[in-house]
């Protein structure tokens, strides 16, 4: 026998009206648990943001210090505070005069002579190829401006070793020539010593193509006497990204900066959000000028 259905028992489910309900509940809660979550949220992709942009903007500001630090004595010039250029070295020591009195070794201040006795670690020069260029007492000023080449003399061929029973362990450099004989008024540095320059080195912009600046490291190009805002030839690397602008980057032109030998650098970056603040880091970095 079956039993007869009681009128008015519900058999399980929702209605409609429930599940409505249980959905505008919901919402709400939602809505409460992401006006207390989002701050926290931005905050902590802000905090991520500023750790980075401090990170590249540290990264970068050492990277352009230890490459200056490299700089030619009285090389580094900087172009509308924008585009910063010095001529690297890649060793250097002290050469040999004609006062030292060792007629059988070749002196650089003899003018019969292109090639010239150093007088100092011959495993310092292992890293000398031709194409290298020697610096003498590099004032930047008239015949002694390498970047004109007044005071340079091209290297032939890598330096050869030997031992001298006077000198000890020595090393010859032969040149294409001896400006530094010829030059009149002749300019010999007063310590006797000397650079081996790689080449140039230059920091510059670029636009990006979104509101920000790209800064650049180019090398490997050939001496200019006229700095330009774009070196051309030669390789190029990114150094840092998103900068804000590259106004005043560079400072180097007024006298007391070059005076005390100091280069002022101060970098903006933006983060990778579009609200996100900017953040700016200055640096100096001292400049040996004494030739």
């Amino acid at each position: 026998m079956t039993g007869a259905r009681v009128p008015g028992r519900r058999t399980g489910g929702f209605t409609l009206i429930e599940a409505i309900v249980v959905i505008v509940v919901l919402g709400i809660l939602a809505g409460i648990v992401a006006v207390f979550v989002r701050a926290p949220i931005l905050s902590y992709r802000d905090a991520v943001d500023r750790a980075e942009m401090t990170d590249q903007a540290d990264l970068t500001l050492r990277r352009i210090a230890r490459d200056i630090r490299l700089a030619l004595p009285n090389s580094v010039r900087v172009l509308n505070g924008s585009t910063l250029e010095f001529l690297q070295t890649r060793s250097g020591g002290r050469y040999l005069s004609v006062e030292d009195g060792v007629p059988t070794r070749p002196a650089l201040d003899d003018p019969a002579q292109t090639a010239f006795t150093v007088l100092a670690p011959p495993d310092s020069f292992g890293q000398v190829v031709a194409g290298d260029r020697v610096a003498v007492y590099n004032l930047g000023v008239a015949q002694a401006d390498a970047y004109t080449g007044g005071n340079t003399g091209v290297v032939q061929a890598v330096p050869a070793t030997a031992t001298d029973a006077a000198l000890g362990r020595i090393a010859t450099v032969q040149l294409n020539a001896n400006p530094f004989a010829a030059a009149d008024p002749a300019l010999p540095s007063p310590t006797r010593s000397f650079h081996v320059v790689s080449g140039p080195v230059s920091f510059y912009c670029q636009d990006a193509g979104d509101g920000t600046q790209t800064l650049m490291r180019a090398w490997g190009y050939a001496i200019s006497a006229t700095q330009s805002a774009v070196p051309s030839g030669g390789q190029r690397a990114i150094v840092a990204a998103r900068l804000t602008n590259c106004n005043g980057l560079f400072n180097y032109d007024t006298a007391a900066t070059q005076r005390t030998g100091l280069v002022l650098v101060s970098l903006e970056l933006r983060g990778r959000t579009p609200d996100s603040p900017a953040i700016r880091l200055v640096h100096q970095i001292h400049v040996d000028n004494t030739p």
